[in-house]
């Protein structure tokens, strides 16, 4: 089958981190360790359904991984040659008896690969159904590594074929086409957040960074009633237009710090160095950009007490100044991926409450997918992915096979 395959190289991913460095929006293609090239398809695991790849989304994780721009300390979570790809739109093309699931059925594929997935027994934070946090990614039956398309032996959306676990696979309604079903996998990772630290109506709330998954945050906090006043930090206009219709009160392109405190009824207090301060601000910031620059904004912009909340990908983020973080007693924390929460009440499955919003009429999915590329051009899907202003990007896929 044909399958875009990332190969480890250490010298690759350290010349690919300079050259994002020189020009962080284009793609190197010669440079990076990346191949479309034909494999034999050969599922991981007995009793795994057998699934034909449709759609596949590019995630940032995808970018950072191109970039070199991962974090040193996440190697062992991922083992190479992988085919890329987590944001899976596909067809059951085999299903083995009781898994629950016929050929010809589409679905998404949750894309984790915890304890179950392992054969082991289910650890502690399995066992509480948080199995995004599961502490076995890598140990038993599997190599390494947390997720399809970061793994040697579960492939990724971006070949003709995978395989997954039965229950890692949530069917589609037949009115969701594939177009919008593939940014379930975006929106779930908006969600995770969303659940976890809902805020009050009275709250105001900071979303830095209108890529994908800040206009999926933005969007999710709507669909599920939110009633508090939601600021968007944007970089590029169409992000701007794109917040305003997902419901932001205010959308701020590229603001001064002065200007981020006025939109969330700080004091800005001006500071011989450093840029100034600000005194008062939002109840909760989601970082969807996890930049050195965007966690400084967000422990300033805070008032005392206030949350925190990366759900960007980080690695090193040196040179923020801390001192609000203890100054105002701040919660900090992170979001990695999804798996259950609560809503109205009841313990839901992320990824099946994504599925279901998107599904709404109402729900505002236009221009979130902005490209699709046929497998054999990544090249130009990537380049797109890469380069936000120049093409206007937010979610790019690959187009496998379909009909």
């Amino acid at each position: 089958m044909l399958a875009l395959r990332y190969h480890y190289s250490i010298p690759r991913y350290l010349l690919s981190r300079v050259a994002a460095w020189l020009r962080p929006r284009h793609f190197f293609p010669r440079l990076a360790p990346l191949k479309l090239e034909e494999i034999p398809f050969s599922p991981p695991a007995l009793g795994w359904v057998i699934l034909k790849s449709r759609l596949c989304g590019i995630c940032g994780s995808d970018l950072n991984l191109l970039k070199g721009a991962e974090s040193y300390l996440l190697e062992p979570y991922a083992t190479f040659p992988c085919t890329l790809g987590h944001e899976v739109v596909a067809e059951v093309a085999a299903a083995p008896p009781g898994s629950g699931f016929s050929p010809g059925e589409r679905v998404v594929v949750e894309p984790l690969l915890p304890c179950r997935a392992r054969g082991m027994a289910p650890c502690g934070p399995c066992r509480q159904g948080d199995y995004n946090l599961c502490e076995h990614f890598t140990q038993g039956r599997l190599a390494p590594g947390p997720l399809l398309g970061f793994h040697r032996e579960a492939g990724g959306g971006m070949a003709e074929y995978l395989a997954a676990p039965p229950e890692s696979l949530v069917r589609l309604p037949e009115a969701l086409p594939d177009e919008d079903a593939v940014l379930v996998d975006s929106l779930a990772s908006a969600l995770q957040p969303v659940l976890d630290h809902f805020p009050a109506d009275s709250d105001t709330v900071v979303i830095y960074g209108a890529g994908v998954i800040g206009q999926q945050l933005l969007r999710a906090l709507r669909a599920l009633g939110s009633r508090a006043r939601l600021i968007m930090v944007a970089r590029h206009p169409f992000q701007a237009e794109l917040a305003r219709a997902g419901g932001a009160d205010a959308v701020l392109i590229s603001p001064s710090r002065r200007e981020l405190g006025e939109a969330v009824g700080a004091r800005f207090l001006p500071t011989t160095l450093g840029g100034g301060n600000l005194e008062g601000g939002a109840e909760l910031f989601f970082d969807c950009v996890g930049s050195k620059s965007s966690l400084q904004e967000g422990l300033l912009a805070l008032k005392a007490r206030g949350t925190y909340v990366l759900v960007g990908t980080a690695g090193r983020l040196g040179g923020v100044d801390l001192s609000s973080l203890w100054f105002r007693e701040l919660r900090v924390t992170g979001s990695a991926m999804y798996a259950h929460s609560y809503f109205q009440g009841r313990r839901v499955r992320t990824y099946e409450l994504a599925v279901e919003l998107l599904s709404r009429p109402a729900y505002p999915r236009a221009g979130l997918l902005t490209h699709i590329f046929p497998l054999k051009e990544y090249v130009r899907a990537f380049q797109a992915a890469f380069d936000k202003r120049r093409h206007s990007s937010v979610k790019v896929a690959v187009e496998i096979c379909r009909g």
